[in-house]
């Protein structure tokens, strides 16, 4: 509740009863004049009372954001906004007014994200301490991170699903899933059995990544898709950073390993939320839930050119990523304890870069800032693998921040450019061919370190895969910025959209 007084005088009465257009659309209720309530907005329950005295007027507004799990981080912010009537576009804000059920999607999907980006993270981050504790070596680990990827074969039949049956019944499915598979990783009696584990766990919390964009797309206003897909990133790094922190766990011992698995379990939690609270996506729904009334083809040409993306960009992620802390320990000699702390130190504020990078993909377009930050970030990268000490920590830090940047741009063209019928499948294929990708670079990467080359050198050499995706973004993708899904896709013409 924000209560404020203010001088009755003609200034102030006609301020106060302005009806409200930042955070809240409001109208004057239908009962009271005095009383405003909200139109449209991100609030499950708002009013604003006006009282006048001799010489003062009181305004009392009351509120509930409706924001699951991370209410509590815009509990200042939103009430800066109710105090002083400033622009509701903040940085911390969409670029577009959402509703109550927006707030709540993309609350309960930040949750989500969170879940599934510490599963997905979690065999990189303790690959190399269970290859240590089994005597794998640096082929075996490459191999091992290569036939863990291959399992997104796993994760296709739930994007087929999610186009048949709905999108809300398959997230919450693999939610569930994904983090009971995990867990078992803990008790592998071999390094084999642990691949194998998380072979079958990963994908689905890749399934999950996925769908959680097709839903942050079909769900988000024009304006706000990139900025969408920057917060569940955002999130997504929460989540990593969870993985991360939990890798102290492994130095208790040649099996600590293990306990950072166990963690996997607290993640049942919001698969229960989402079983509670997630509604089915409202372009979803406009289909009339049967499958063949707009199953429409595939695009083959867009499908080519976000699949090529996608495979030739990761031959250079993958690796980079996979081979960090390999890099870091075996290069510089580095322990668990001080690889997790550099992780979050440099990966951290990259949550700036998403933030950043999510408004300017909605307010000036995709294809600028792909341009400008996906080759600096790249390089890098490449001087973070080549140089020590403090150096290594600049260079790794800018990495992160203009990295994350270029993501929100790059992801949301999966969800876009496909129609209701096929989102999720074409989400699926483009994000096995990524994985497919980073198949190639992580094989490539594990051979030629054991044959002698430097990690530099071989980072430097698969670096050129991100000056191909460079020019092919900027030659042949369209630009969707400020534009409705409807739009793009003709096929869903005649779907009609209900709030």
């Amino acid at each position: 509740m924000v209560t404020q007084t203010w001088p009755n005088d003609a200034e102030h009465i006609a301020k106060v009863e302005q009806p409200r257009d930042d955070l809240v659309l409001e109208v004057r209720s239908a009962d009271d004049d005095a009383v405003y309530v909200q139109k449209h907005g991100p609030f499950s329950s708002y009013q604003r009372v006006i009282k006048r005295a001799e010489r003062t007027i009181t305004e009392t507004t009351t509120y509930q954001l409706t924001i699951p799990w991370f209410g509590w981080l815009f509990k200042l912010p939103v009430g800066q906004v109710i105090r002083r009537r400033i622009s509701h576009r903040g940085f911390w804000s969409p670029p577009d007014r959402l509703d109550t059920t927006q707030v709540l999607v993309i609350g309960l999907l930040a949750a989500a994200s969170m879940s599934a980006a510490f599963i997905n993270t979690l065999f990189t981050q303790t690959a190399e301490f269970a290859a240590d504790d089994f005597g794998v070596g640096d082929a075996g680990v490459g191999y091992a991170g290569a036939i863990v990827r291959a399992g997104i074969i796993f994760a296709l039949p739930a994007a087929i699903l999610a186009d048949r049956i709905g999108r809300r019944r398959v997230v919450v499915a693999v939610a569930w899933i994904a983090p009971i598979l995990s867990l078992m990783g803990a008790l592998a009696p071999s390094f084999s059995v642990l691949v194998a584990s998380q072979t079958l766990g990963r994908p689905m919390g890749i399934a999950l990544s996925f769908l959680i964009g097709v839903i942050a797309a079909e769900e988000m206003p024009k304006n706000s898709r990139a900025f969408a897909i920057s917060v569940l990133a955002m999130a997504s790094g929460f989540g990593a950073g969870i993985a991360v922190s939990s890798l102290t766990l492994a130095d208790l011992g040649p099996s600590g390993w293990r306990y950072v698995y166990v963690v996997s379990a607290i993640w049942c939690v919001v698969a229960l939320d989402l079983a509670r609270r997630l509604p089915e996506t409202r372009r979803f729904a406009a289909t009339g839930r049967d499958p063949h009334a707009h199953s429409p083809r595939l695009d083959r040409r867009r499908l080519a050119l976000l699949g090529a993306v996608a495979f030739i960009g990761n031959i250079f992620i993958s690796p980079a990523s996979f081979f960090q802390n390999s890099y870091l320990s075996d290069v510089r000699g580095w322990d668990a304890t001080t690889i997790g702390v550099f992780s979050l130190v440099v990966g951290t504020p990259a949550a700036i870069g998403l933030l950043i990078g999510g408004r300017f993909a909605d307010t000036r377009g995709r294809r600028p800032l792909i341009a400008v930050v996906l080759p600096f970030s790249t390089l890098m990268v490449v001087l973070a693998f080549t140089f020590g000490g403090p150096v290594l920590w600049l260079f790794s830090f800018l990495a992160g921040i203009t990295g994350s940047m270029a993501f929100p741009a790059m992801a949301v063209y999966r969800s876009e450019l496909f129609p209701t019928g096929n989102r999720t499948r074409a989400a699926g294929i483009i994000t096995a061919l990524a994985l497919i990708g980073g198949i190639g670079g992580l094989l490539g990467t594990g051979q030629l370190v054991d044959r002698g080359w430097s990690y530099s050198s071989v980072i430097g050499m698969m670096a050129l895969a991100q000056v191909v995706v460079t020019i092919i973004v900027l030659t042949s993708y369209p630009e969707t910025a400020h534009r409705e899904l409807e739009e793009m896709n003709p096929e869903d013409a005649t779907l009609i959209i209900t709030s």
